[in-house]
């Protein structure tokens, strides 16, 4: 927001200081307005994603970190507007674009050149805020599989952040996973659940645990599904070889979450159904969320569009599973201890002796990109700006996150006639 001049030193005069100024104290800065209760408010007007419409001209009045109020403005033809509508409105900030809900990402491992599986407090805290000023203002760390002692480090480090606000919990995606779905995660370090180091694991992260990631066909992945719930925490299916049964079992045990449905996990086979029709299933039924990496390389565009038709978008969170490259570019990566190489955007491991190219491992964009994206291949706005805020904010239990309503924090993006990001706000304040 443009702040007014600071103020110039009064010329000293021989009257009175009791006397009234010659000069009429400054305009409140464009888009303020102190209300009738003395309140110092902010007003954006300009087209905004409301619930499930597009609503061609609004004005959304914030206060401090809150939007407190969500007007719409159209007034019946003839119609005259109210005298303090009109002031209000001559004093808005006109905005150009539209206004959506900041972004949720549920599965994000990086950004900007840094990850959080860096193991080092400034390098998660910029990786985070890379990814605010990309759209996601609320925001997993995830960590991969590690070491047990590198995996109790980097739910230390990240307990530190989610206690400073810069993210809303940890996702552990891994170590227990299968090893013929493992993706980008080391093998050598995959192992069964055990009940101790679960526990040592969720008492670091003073309980910012929010969600763990599960092969629940693993020795006691069933059993692990069940303490995470016990513990509060979102139990999530993949890397997984599970049969339909199993991960239907995982579903009734507590399973809320398909962790990038289709990706590491077994197609689906018209004869031996696995994991993606339980979990589709188990969506429609609203028993479940699906993730989806819908950036193109992970997911068809068109594989995106019939899994919204089929589960709703209240069943679908697009997420970044963003690692370090995102918003960087081309070039040679670590991640989680493994050689990454992207090229053309697309991240993989590095070739191994045959030369043959490695397993996909992770995105290089961010959840904005993939709302845009999505209404470019057919969904429309407010669909997809649900599947990238107010489903995964749903998820996490954060209801004043994912819509414009009165109430909710001031997180805030506004997007081009491409539904480019333009402009982010982050707890009422203009970032970059």
């Amino acid at each position: 927001m443009v702040q007014p001049p600071a103020a110039t030193p009064s010329e000293p005069s021989s009257q009175s200081s009791s006397a009234p100024s010659a000069h009429p104290a400054a305009d409140p800065p464009r888009g303020h307005r102190p209300d009738d209760r003395g309140r110092e408010l902010r007003y954006l007007r300009g087209s905004a994603v409301v619930g499930d419409v597009v609503v061609p001209d609004a004005l959304v009045v914030l206060e401090g970190e809150r939007v407190v109020e969500v007007r719409r403005l159209e007034t019946a033809r003839g119609a005259a507007a109210a005298p303090d509508e009109d002031a209000v409105t001559a004093a808005a900030e006109r905005v150009r674009g539209t206004i959506v809900p900041g972004c949720v990402d549920l599965h994000c491992h990086g950004g900007g050149g840094t990850a959080f599986t860096d193991l080092d407090a400034e390098a998660a805290a910029a990786a985070a805020r890379h990814q605010h000023g990309r759209g996601s203002t609320s925001l997993l760390a995830s960590l991969v599989t590690l070491a047990p002692d590198d995996l109790l480090r980097g739910v230390e480090v990240l307990a530190d952040l989610a206690d400073d606000g810069l993210v809303d919990g940890i996702h552990l995606e891994g170590p227990w996973l299968a090893e013929a779905r493992c993706g980008a995660h080391d093998p050598a370090l995959l192992r069964d659940a055990d009940r101790s180091e679960v526990a040592r694991l969720l008492e670091a992260g003073r309980g910012h645990v929010r969600q763990v990631t599960v092969a629940p066909e693993r020795r006691h992945g069933l059993e692990l599904v069940r303490w995470l719930v016990e513990g509060g925490v979102h139990a999530a299916i993949g890397h997984t070889t599970a049969t339909y049964a199993q991960a239907s079992e995982a579903v009734a045990a507590g399973a809320e979450l398909a962790t990038h449905l289709f990706n590491g996990m077994d197609p689906w086979h018209h004869r031996e159904p696995g994991t993606v029709p339980a979990a589709l299933a188990a969506a429609a039924r609203g028993e479940l969320v699906v993730e989806l990496v819908a950036d193109g390389t992970h997911l068809a565009d068109e594989t995106v569009a019939a899994v919204v038709q089929l589960v709703g978008v209240g069943r679908v969170a697009f997420v970044s599973d963003a690692m370090a490259a995102a918003g960087v570019g081309d070039g040679r990566y670590v991640l989680g201890g493994l050689d990454v190489v992207v090229d053309g955007g697309v991240a993989r491991l590095a070739a191994g002796p045959d030369g043959a190219p490695g397993a996909i491992a992770g995105g290089t964009g961010h959840v904005a990109e993939l709302v845009a994206r999505a209404v470019s291949h057919g969904l429309t706005l407010p669909d997809a700006v649900a599947c990238g805020s107010r489903t995964p904010a749903a998820l996490l239990g954060l209801p004043d996150r994912g819509t414009l309503a009165q109430g909710s924090r001031a997180d805030l993006l506004v997007l081009d006639d491409d539904h480019r990001v333009t402009r982010v706000m982050r707890r009422g304040r203009w970032l970059g």
